[in-house]
């Protein structure tokens, strides 16, 4: 028998509630129209009360999709939980396609099974759960996420 849901079961459900548990609480405590480092902080507060292991803004390479060893700079995500799921929260009037192939980007860099995208900027939470696409390895990087160390830019000036 049918639920009628086209929701996709996995093993980080638990895991992926509890998170969205703490953006929750970080929603109801500063409520919306705070700029997006705010709410990182409070999440980080919230994530470590209960316990969850989480990287803030980790750093992963990107290379270009031709020879894999051109460095083209850093996609990073607000947060990596667990070694398992990419996290990033906005604080936008609302989420828009791009938002979601930001995080569809961090999951084909990082090869990680599962991500959330938060919204703590509207007047109630909104969210989604992302699961990388089955041709994940044909992902094309998107520059407007991608960070640039300066001193690849300045490299850049001086050609």
């Amino acid at each position: 028998m049918s639920s009628g849901s086209k929701r996709v079961k996995t093993e980080f459900d638990d895991l992926t509630y509890k998170i969205i548990g703490c953006a929750m609480v970080v929603h109801r405590e500063l409520g919306p129209g705070l700029r997006e480092d705010s709410y990182q902080r409070d999440l980080e507060i919230q994530l470590s009360k209960e316990k969850i292991a989480y990287d803030s803004q980790r750093y992963y390479e990107v290379n270009t999709l031709e020879d894999k060893e051109g460095f083209i700079g850093y996609y990073i995500p607000d947060f990596v939980v667990e070694d398992t799921i990419i996290v990033e929260i906005k604080a936008l009037n609302r989420l828009d396609i791009s938002h979601i192939a930001q995080v569809i980007g961090y999951l084909a860099v990082t090869e990680l099974p599962i991500g959330l995208l938060i919204n703590i900027g509207e007047r109630s939470l909104k969210f989604k759960r992302i699961l990388p696409p089955k041709n994940i390895t044909d992902h094309h990087v998107n520059r407007q996420w991608l960070y640039i160390p300066d001193w690849m830019k300045e490299e850049n000036i001086n050609l």
